[in-house]
């Protein structure tokens, strides 16, 4: 529609992460619970703009959706001599950790996706107490690698176009052409090597097989969705990880890929709007 202006305002925080200052870009709509929402590998907060405009949610919750560094509009830091990035777990926990209290949320809950999702898993482990819950889209334990990372970051290939040719496959059939393309656009986009760094993490670093156990849900309550035709990470893998959590409560997601928020998004809200419904009203009890 013409002249229609969306709700979600973008700004810029300075976080401390491993004692150096980063520039972090997020956008945020809404007031109530703070829901923070992590993008998938190679991508950016642009995934959850659908989420962030969504007028029935963002009257209870304040959602925000951040720039993990290198990705986006949220630069490498000042001091970034070139070398090759990779995520390690540490790190990406110590980011969200620090974004949270950057932003000075009071036990916000975190929803992430892919990469996304693993971490929600490692928060729960490591840092349950300090969040509301804890939501995992496309999370597992681990997932067997099923592609050779060298070639998305090589000079004779067009290093955007293979990684959203890549992952062009998780996106469920039945989902919209339009948003489709959108969710490819990002990884056509992504700096040189930054989504084989993030995949360090999710191939090599953040294997947490036989750690999840020590997850409770009665301190944070952990919710699994996972969509049917994913097959980076299976519904599976998924439903294998939640059967060694007491309380994970486990949602397979029809007519949805890998990147649910950004691929279909009125099918996903099918979904994650009951999930939202539960938290606001453990909120209330």
């Amino acid at each position: 529609m013409t002249g229609y202006i969306e709700p979600m305002i973008g700004r810029y925080v300075h976080v401390d992460i491993d004692s150096i200052t980063h520039r972090i870009y997020f956008e945020e709509a809404g007031q109530g619970i703070p829901l923070v929402c992590l993008h998938t590998a190679g991508s950016d907060n642009r995934q959850w703009r659908y989420l962030l405009a969504d007028e029935q949610f963002t009257k209870h919750f304040r959602i925000i959706a951040f720039d993990m560094p290198w990705h986006g509009k949220s630069n490498p830091p000042a001091n970034w001599d070139g070398s090759e990035y990779q995520l390690t777990t540490a790190r990406y926990t110590q980011t969200i950790r620090a974004f949270s209290a950057a932003l000075d949320l009071d036990k916000p809950v975190v929803m992430g996706c892919s990469i996304g999702g693993r971490i929600v898993l490692n928060l729960a482990i490591d840092h349950a107490s300090e969040f509301r819950a804890l939501i995992g889209l496309e999370a597992a334990d681990f997932q067997a690698p099923w592609y050779d990372t060298t070639w998305l970051n090589r000079p004779d290939i067009h290093g955007g176009e293979v990684c959203a040719a890549l992952v062009s496959g998780l996106v469920a059939p039945q989902s919209p052409a339009e948003a489709r393309m959108e969710t490819l656009w990002a990884y056509k986009q992504g700096g040189p090597g930054v989504f084989k760094g993030d995949l360090y993490f999710y191939r090599v670093d953040g294997d947490l097989r036989g750690r999840t156990k020590a997850i409770d849900t009665k301190i944070c309550p952990l919710y699994l969705l996972t969509g049917e035709y994913d097959f980076s990470c299976m519904p599976e893998d998924t439903v294998r990880t939640a059967s060694g959590i007491a309380g994970a409560e486990v949602t397979v997601m029809e007519q949805l890929g890998h990147f649910p928020m950004s691929e279909n998004p009125a099918q996903f809200r099918r979904y994650i709007a009951p999930v939202l419904e539960k938290i606001k009203q453990q909120q209330k009890i």
